[in-house]
């Protein structure tokens, strides 16, 4: 194998029935661009880690992911697994195909812009970036270190994504699981007791969710960026079912910041001593409850990226 053929992982979306045709204007595109490369397909999202696996360790330099931030995630945490000359010498690059593709909305990469995506990329402009670490023990007592590339959910929001993956399994389609995901809103449990520590600050008081960003983090910490070293924190005190939707309408329209119940911090760490009964979403898949305290810190300029122009 040569060390600019690229390894290609092809993950579609969940009961799209599209999926082959998407994955054909793909490698029509490669092809057009006179891209070497080679082809894996993710049969389940469990086999993302195996075939990423699979692509370090065959010396692969450049891997992309056609697949969304779930994917990225599994894959950015395969190479922080293994040794730091090994993780330097590739390059991870993502053509948008996922659910919210909120990585790649950072860096202005649009979903189905593939022939734009595959002519930059062939460029290979690369950009060492920061990467969100959440430390934690799980129920069975084992350690875990997860990092992310968006965000860690604390709370609330954590508790809407999971519901969103549960319906969007039921229903099969995203429009009618978020739908009635926000219906089920009333009936979720709006607050939570905490006990964090960001900076100097010491919060112990209800909260309804907290979002640490390493990125964007869904538009909750629309002013973080991936390569400055720090992590954005939204803490979001004072819960009201109105408040919620009220939420949700500035989260829409880009100004989340500015509802006033959203208090912004800026730090290289957070503490988490206490967050009773709060489910913990990391870069949107649930996680293994915590238990105990944990930690959020940030990893700085430790995986290359392939940005656009």
């Amino acid at each position: 194998m040569t060390t600019d053929k690229w390894g290609v992982l092809y993950c579609p979306k969940y009961r799209t029935g599209s999926r082959h045709k998407y994955w054909e204007k793909v490698r029509k595109t490669l092809c057009d661009n006179g891209i070497d490369f080679d082809f894996v397909q993710s049969e389940s999202e469990g086999s993302v880690v195996r075939l990423i696996n699979m692509m370090i360790n065959n010396g692969y330099r450049t891997i992309v992911i056609v697949g969304g931030d779930s994917a990225l995630n599994d894959a950015v945490n395969c190479l922080m697994a293994v040794e730091k000359d090994v993780r330097d010498a590739v390059a991870l690059g993502v053509i948008p195909n996922g659910v919210m593709n909120d990585f790649a909305r950072y860096w202005g990469i649009k979903e189905g812009d593939v022939e734009n995506i595959v002519a930059w990329m062939k460029k290979r402009r690369v950009r060492k970036i920061d990467l969100g670490c959440l430390r934690y023990t799980d129920n069975r007592g084992e350690r875990h270190s997860r990092y992310f590339l968006n965000c860690v959910n604390i709370g609330f929001i954590a508790n809407v994504m999971n519901l969103r993956e549960r319906t969007r399994r039921f229903f099969g389609s995203r429009t009618l699981s978020m739908l009635f995901s926000l219906l089920l809103l009333v009936f979720q449990r709006l607050e939570y007791k905490m006990h964090l520590k960001i900076n100097s600050d010491v919060i112990k008081r209800k909260i309804m969710t907290v979002c640490i960003g390493n990125a964007s983090g869904y538009g909750q910490t629309p002013s973080a960026v991936p390569y400055n070293g720090m992590l954005d924190v939204s803490v979001v005190y004072h819960p009201g079912i109105t408040q919620v939707f009220e939420g949700f309408y500035y989260l829409l329209s880009g100004a989340f910041l500015n509802h006033k119940s959203v208090h912004p911090y800026r730090t290289r760490e957070v503490v988490v001593e206490k967050a009773r009964h709060a489910l913990v979403s990391i870069d949107g898949r649930l996680i293994r409850k915590p238990v105990g305290s944990y930690k959020v810190s940030v990893e700085q300029e430790v995986i290359n990226f392939i940005i656009p122009d």
